[in-house]
């Protein structure tokens, strides 16, 4: 597999996490205990912290991008591993 379809994938598995790991850890003005901004809305995070969200980020797209690249290379999954899920069962077949 080419360099530029793996940094690809990882990207990809990057932007998946990040919607995953981004409401972890986030504490509303009122839970914090800190004074609202005016027109603040009330589910806004306290403090706002872009690297570690960054970082954990980073971290849990690298898991999974180095599940996908050891399955790649060893073949755990493979399309035949599906085989039988989508045809009938047999006492239904002609």
């Amino acid at each position: 597999m080419r360099w530029t379809s793996l940094l690809a994938i990882y990207f990809l598995f990057w932007f998946l996490s990040l919607f995953v790991v981004l409401p972890f850890g986030v504490r509303t003005a009122d839970e914090a205990g800190v004074e609202k901004v005016p027109g603040q809305a009330d589910s806004a995070p306290a403090h706002f912290r872009p690297g570690r969200i960054i970082l954990r980020t980073s971290l849990v797209a690298a898991a999974l991008f180095g599940l996908f690249y050891a399955n790649y290379v060893f073949g755990w999954i493979t399309l035949r591993s599906f085989d039988g899920w989508l045809s009938p069962p047999a006492e239904l077949r002609d």
